[in-house]
């Protein structure tokens, strides 16, 4: 008394197609292309005209900090005697609406503390557009 469970033929095939594992594929897939994409900027670029007589816009202004080897700092080639002109200096760039960009540019053989007190002094009288210039001669 064996009960008999599916088909009674054995040989027949199925013919149905297991989509699972392309599903699967389909949608890891669409993950890699949704991370891959670059996200697009929803900007317009636009050259608008200049009105006549208006003054052209100035250049940024610049200053340039120089450290030499031995700890000597320069304001725009001009030697800064002590930490309090520097940051006195710096107070004034910080104070400006449209602050100035500031360069700094260490010698290659200077000690790391000087530079470090120069850019913690920026940091804390808030002065924001400042940069290191020069780094190809570390490489």
């Amino acid at each position: 008394m064996a009960m008999q469970v599916g088909s009674s033929d054995e040989g027949d095939m199925m013919l149905d197609i297991n989509t699972t594992p392309l599903i699967d594929v389909m949608l890891v897939l669409l993950i890699m292309f949704i991370i891959t994409i670059p996200i697009q900027t929803h900007a317009v670029k636009m050259n608008m005209p200049i009105a006549k007589g208006a003054p052209p816009p100035k250049p940024p202004e610049i200053v340039r900090i120089d450290v030499d080897f031995d700890g000597t700092i320069g304001w725009n080639g001009e030697i800064v005697p002590d930490r309090a002109a520097l940051e006195s200096r710096l107070q004034a760039v910080a104070a400006q609406a449209d602050q100035p960009e500031v360069h700094l540019r260490p010698n290659k053989l200077v000690p790391y503390r000087v530079v470090a007190m120069i850019l913690a002094s920026a940091q804390r009288l808030g002065v924001t557009k400042i940069g290191l210039v020069g780094n190809e001669q570390f490489l």
